[in-house]
C-alpha cells in the first residue's frame, strides 16, 4: 500500500515538473498529470535498467533525467489529444 502512495507522488511531481518545463497551457487533469508522471518513471526505471544505469553507487542522475524525460514526453503527446477531445 505505502509503494502504491509512492509511486503516486513522485507520478505526480513528475507530472508537474513536466508541465512546467513544456511552453504554454496543458490543459490535463491532476489526476491525469499523476498517471502520465507515474508512466514515465517506470518508462525510465525501464530503459535505465536496460542500458544499465539503473543502480549506481551514487545519485542515480541518469535515471532520474529518463524519467523526468519520459514524462515530459508523455504530458507533451497526451495534453494537445485531451484538450482537443474536450473542445469536441
Amino acid at each position: 500500500m505505502f509503494q502504491l502512495l509512492w509511486i503516486l507522488l513522485i507520478g505526480f511531481v513528475l507530472g508537474v515538473i513536466a508541465k512546467l518545463i513544456l511552453r504554454g497551457p496543458q490543459s490535463i487533469p491532476w489526476w491525469l498529470t499523476m498517471l502520465l508522471g507515474a508512466a514515465g518513471a517506470w518508462l525510465g526505471n525501464a530503459v535505465a535498467g536496460w542500458i544499465g544505469v539503473r543502480n549506481t553507487s551514487g545519485i542515480d542522475w541518469i535515471r532520474h533525467l529518463l524519467q523526468l524525460g519520459f514524462a515530459v514526453a508523455l504530458v507533451a503527446f497526451v495534453a494537445p489529444a485531451w484538450s482537443s477531445r474536450r473542445t469536441r
